[in-house]
């Protein structure tokens, strides 16, 4: 009876242990923080971070700092190295100060946001007090997506009705027409030299983008009897 008592006490102590390790594998925690200017300093993020992860318990195993970037600018190497972790499930949670701290818009958030939960991946705002893995935060996550739908559809209405009043108002609309001497004369470099669309662009002074000049040459040269 007392060998069983010690087998049993050794089963649950491996259960136990087992438990504790995969709590702790769930956990593995990743602190997200930037400031826009090298003047800017970390420290309120970084230490309460550390300090909200102490007392929920989450284990951090990596801080992805970007320093001196815009929020607006795409490329954030620590940011891009924060997603690549947590698409190769190194990651169980992401813990951000603020949400302007992390994305660049609401789009760029929700985007984000439904990317970690298909990948099981919890994300937290410690200053706008969300927790994705709480009722309020999976709330907060629908009307996440409800505010980036309205964003885009205003955004889409304003331009639309922005249009419409210039065209009302007589207004050209698109790429401005170019003088017609200055056709004229993009017309006779590409009919009478052989010089290149870069070489003719500085010819004009760039007064027309090399765009619209690499359009004129390509319709000028295709319509010259061939010499052959």
């Amino acid at each position: 009876m007392r060998k069983l008592k010690a087998l049993g006490d050794s089963v649950s102590m491996s259960r136990k242990e087992y438990i504790n390790g995969r709590r702790e594998l769930q956990n593995r925690t990743a602190l997200y923080l930037r400031v826009s200017t090298p003047d800017q300093k970390l420290d309120l993020q970084y230490d309460g971070l550390h300090g909200y992860a102490d007392r929920a318990g989450l284990q951090i195993v990596g801080d992805y700092c970007d320093i001196a970037v815009s929020g607006r600018r795409e490329g954030r190497p620590r940011l891009n190295a924060l997603m690549t972790s947590v698409r190769n499930r190194e990651i169980d949670c992401v813990l951000v100060w603020k949400f302007d701290r992390f994305a660049r818009s609401t789009r760029h958030l929700l985007t984000a946001l439904e990317e970690f939960d298909h990948l099981g991946v919890r994300f937290i705002s410690v200053q706008d007090q969300i927790d994705t893995a709480s009722p309020m935060g999976r709330a907060m996550f629908t009307i996440i997506g409800a505010m980036a739908e309205l964003e885009s559809s205003l955004v889409s209405e304003r331009v639309t009705a922005g249009m419409k009043a210039a065209a009302a108002r007589g207004k050209h609309l698109g790429r401005p027409p170019l003088a017609p001497r200055l056709i004229a004369n993009i017309e006779k470099f590409a009919a009478t030299t052989s010089l290149s669309v870069r070489q003719i662009h500085e010819k004009i002074g760039g007064k027309a983008s090399r765009g619209r000049v690499g359009e004129i040459v390509k319709r000028v040269r295709a319509t010259e009897p061939s010499t052959e």
